[in-house]
């Protein structure tokens, strides 16, 4: 089956879109990437995105148009992605404004935006979509839904193998051994903290809007990490905390950004943005360290994707603070570091057309495996 996958990620840098084709046993699927591409959000439409997961107040008027912009922009990657209409089904993440992971006073929630019915429609293709309400229904994280996907798509290697994603907020996949007797052991995962989500608004904040990110970490380049900074920071609850967790811009977004400035204040612009781009490497570094300790389990390989693979001073911190750890990106084995997600969900929806459970309890804490996302058809 040929699948359609659309994702935007935290960052709400656009949407990556994949055409994809499935076949075979659905753990281990045949699979063949036939097409990948990005298309950004309008300057606009992003600073709506990031305002609003940052707790801008909206109208209900506002609220539609920005949901039916972000819908409207989907369509327009499904469309350049698979011009000739080859898919059979499209498989849509939507747009994250809003992830609440479960705690003892209330139950996970998570918000991702679109208008699924209208996509369908512009699309002329059954949508499936709203995926984590299923695994947060049943008392899990609802996050991160990837590594099932992941040890589909990538396998494994004669040792543990981990994949990285580097979005807005970093999530780590763990892929068991092909041999030995950890190859009986379930895949596990987690959201490790911030990868792109403050360095981006700190650049921000010290270029007045004029710049949206560190391109090609030469801000950071330029400056120098202030270790002390950063083992001070490794300290807080939320990285002392084991799997499963999740976490979202409503932990680490601009209040948190203000709040650190604040602690470190004065530092230069460089060492500032030097400093973050190397608290994103040590927080994965930090959680393969602990899950070492505690669970005598190390990656051989650490595969990176993510819009922070073009940040070669993330890359490098990461080179460098994983130890015995091969680090390369998705690109060695010829994926386009934008596709790995997009990948993923429509895999996922190809899973939801079988019946086959898409969630990993080991990994979101949910009672139980189910069947993921709510699929609406053309009119």
């Amino acid at each position: 089956m040929r699948v359609l996958g659309l994702m935007s990620g935290t960052s709400a840098d656009g949407v990556d879109a994949v055409l994809a084709e499935f076949e075979g046993n659905p753990k281990q699927p045949k699979w063949n990437l036939i097409n990948s591409l990005s298309v950004p959000y309008p300057g606009d439409l992003r600073q709506r995105i990031v305002d609003t997961g940052q707790g801008l107040k909206l109208s209900s008027n506002e609220w539609l148009d920005l949901v039916e912009a972000i819908t409207e922009v989907h369509a327009e990657a499904g469309r350049a992605c698979d011009p000739k209409n080859q898919s059979q089904i499209v498989g849509c993440h939507g747009q994250t404004v809003c992830h609440r992971p479960p705690c003892q006073s209330k139950r996970g929630a998570s918000m991702q935006l679109l208008q699924a019915p209208l996509l369908s429609q512009l699309l002329n293709r059954s949508v499936v979509f709203d995926f984590r309400a299923a695994d947060l229904a049943l008392g899990g994280e609802g996050a991160p839904l990837v590594p099932n996907a992941d040890a589909a798509i990538f396998g494994g290697l004669s040792g543990w193998r981990a994949i990285l994603n580097l979005g807005g907020i970093s999530n780590l996949t763990l892929i068991p051994p092909t041999s030995g007797p950890d190859r009986f052991k379930a895949v596990l995962g987690w959201d490790c903290g911030p990868a792109n989500s403050l360095v981006d608004l700190a650049v921000q904040k010290i270029t007045n809007g004029v710049l949206a990110f560190d391109q090609d970490g030469l801000i950071a380049a330029n400056g120098s990490p202030q270790e002390e900074i950063i083992a001070s920071w490794l300290k807080e609850p939320f990285f002392q905390k084991p799997p499963p967790k999740s976490t979202g811009r409503e932990q680490f977004g601009l209040a948190d950004l203000e709040s650190r400035l604040k602690e470190i204040s004065p530092i230069s612009e460089e060492n500032l943005i030097a400093t973050l781009t190397a608290f994103s490497a040590a927080v994965v570094a930090n959680d393969l360290d602990k899950f070492y300790l505690k669970n005598n389990i190390r990656p051989i390989q650490l595969l990176v994707a993510g819009g922070g693979c073009r940040n070669p001073m993330m890359l490098n911190q990461l080179m460098k603070r994983c130890r015995e750890v091969r680090v390369l990106t998705v690109e060695d084995l010829g994926i386009p570091i934008e596709a790995r997600e997009a990948l993923a969900f429509a895999l996922m929806a190809w899973w939801h057309i079988l019946h086959y459970p898409g969630n990993s309890p080991a990994v979101t804490g949910a009672k139980r495996q189910v069947v993921l996302g709510v699929r609406v058809n053309p009119v």
